[in-house]
């Protein structure tokens, strides 16, 4: 059974962005640790994110438009982010926070209205 191209699209661009929020935040609940092994060890996360952002982008391509993509992908990312934010680094978010994304996710709205 094959997905289609946008389940396919949002799961890989999931998965991506969990690696993704990893490797750019996951070092500052590690502080103590010397920058050169947070990029290091950043760097060796983040080819997990490439491996599946590229094909998430490359089957996304075949339905949806690149504004479309990329779309996704940021909604994703502060999804992903504000809770990883929330969970691993006990940053709560804000009612301002929370009210930003709302504004950004009605944006994305607009994206998926037009015919990019």
């Amino acid at each position: 059974m094959t997905l289609p191209a946008p389940l396919a699209t949002i799961l890989l661009l999931t998965a991506s962005n969990l690696f993704m929020t990893v490797a750019w935040y996951g070092h500052l609940r590690f502080k103590s640790a010397p920058l050169i092994v947070a990029i290091l060890v950043s760097w060796g996360i983040a080819f997990f994110e490439y491996l599946l952002q590229v094909p998430a982008n490359r089957i996304g391509s075949s339905t949806l438009s690149v504004a479309q993509l990329k779309t996704i992908q940021e909604v994703i990312s502060l999804s992903v982010f504000i809770l990883f934010a929330w969970v691993w680094l006990g940053e709560r978010p804000s009612w301002q926070v929370l009210a930003g994304f709302a504004l950004i996710a009605a944006g994305a709205g607009l994206i998926f209205q037009s015919k990019a």
